[in-house]
């Protein structure tokens, strides 16, 4: 059996990257892991087939694997993330190939917008660093046209994150939510690695929300990110409710949340509701009922207009953190149903538009929307498009 000229470098760094000891790479190719090591130090080497299946257990371009050095592989976005005091690095396979498949659809989607002749959106970086937070958020609400009566609409958070997602892809924002790489259900997102990103652009603005994220905390991410575009600044988010505003270093992530808090929960409807004689809890679960939020929105509301202190949140957040992972998440659904979802309404609605006008082949149809071509004709027909 012939073997692949590897380089052991480069399967070394690759296995790091990937986040896999030894032993647990073992385990995925069947083999011992005296075989792994003696690879990593030269002294033995894969064939062929144990290559390809090496390339593809650490989610990397077969090719790869016999460069001389590791490859620099520049993100599309800023990273915005902070591990403590500090901007994080370390970005996984996952996180980097949705970001490459995410900016594909993005710009493929504006070329689209562009031939369609639509014009530039003018909300994109309407507003700066030192805007006041007030304004953008005034702008966002009026630009969704997001009113305490369409609020009411909702029954609970996940009717209210739709209404909230319905409201930017109207005003001309893709929005994406999806807890997996792609359409491959094996490859799951880590809601501690990030939270969702933005991506700024005059035609097809986009931002993608973590499905593997508490559902009550993904409308505070989804607003988070659209104020983002407001500024103009792209970037991945790992911002937490649970973080002090002091000990966020990032100055667009602060302003950020600070628009996202305003926008869900005004200062002025928020002080005329509250009531300083009743408890936390109480407070919260009134204020949520009326913004539609979570409880703990609410109760980060309060603290940063300091009508509750630091340490009583933060043990309520505790609290409302352990019923989140202890609520039983959606399993899926109809493909036809979770699509849309996974890939933005309006980037899907063009996708099956051009492929029933001939202009995009099924094929890649299908590989866009990660669906077989074959069904391209049932999604038109559960989305509605003629």
């Amino acid at each position: 059996m012939s073997e692949a000229l590897i380089s052991s470098e480069i399967l070394r760094w690759a296995r790091e990257r990937a986040n896999l000891p030894p032993d647990s790479l073992a385990d995925k190719l069947h083999v011992k892991l005296e075989k792994i090591l003696l690879w990593e130090q030269g002294e033995k080497r894969p064939s062929f087939l144990q290559a390809q299946k090496l390339a593809k257990a650490l989610h990397i371009p077969f090719g790869y694997l016999f460069l001389a050095h590791p490859p620099v592989e520049p993100l599309p976005i800023p990273d915005l993330r902070t591990v403590g005091d500090h901007q994080a690095h370390e970005i996984s396979p996952d996180l980097r190939d949705l970001l490459n498949d995410v900016m594909l659809k993005q710009d493929w989607y504006r070329d689209y917008l562009i031939e369609q002749g639509a014009e530039p959106l003018p909300f994109i970086h309407r507003f700066g660093l030192e805007t006041p937070t007030d304004d953008i958020a005034t702008d966002i609400t009026q630009v969704l046209d997001l009113t305490l009566k369409h609020r009411g609409q909702a029954r609970n958070g996940e009717e209210f994150l739709r209404l909230l997602m319905d409201k930017a892809e109207d005003a001309g924002v893709m929005v994406m939510r999806s807890g997996i790489v792609g359409s491959n259900t094996h490859r799951a997102l880590d809601v501690h690695e990030f939270r969702g990103f933005a991506s700024t652009d005059d035609y097809a603005p986009l931002v993608f929300l973590n499905g593997k994220d508490a559902r009550t905390a993904q409308v505070f991410t989804l607003v988070h990110e659209l104020a983002h575009l407001w500024i103009g600044v792209s970037g991945i988010s790992d911002l937490s409710l649970d973080t002090e505003s002091r000990h966020v270093h990032v100055a667009a992530e602060r302003l950020c949340n600070a628009v996202a808090a305003e926008v869900l929960a005004p200062k002025a409807a928020f002080l005329a509701h509250w009531n300083k004689e009743r408890s936390l809890d109480e407070n919260a679960n009134d204020l949520a009922r009326l913004f539609r939020v979570s409880t703990v929105v609410i109760a980060r509301r309060a603290v940063d207009l300091k009508l509750v202190a630091w340490d009583a949140y933060h043990a309520f957040y505790a609290e409302q953190a352990q019923q989140w992972r202890n609520t039983k998440k959606s399993t899926g659904g109809s493909p036809y149903k979770t699509i849309p979802v996974r890939n933005g309404r309006r980037f899907t609605n063009a996708v099956v538009r051009a492929a029933l006008e001939q202009r995009l082949l099924l094929r890649d149809a299908g590989r866009m929307l990660g669906l077989q071509p074959s069904n391209i004709g049932k999604l038109a027909r559960e989305m509605g498009v003629a």
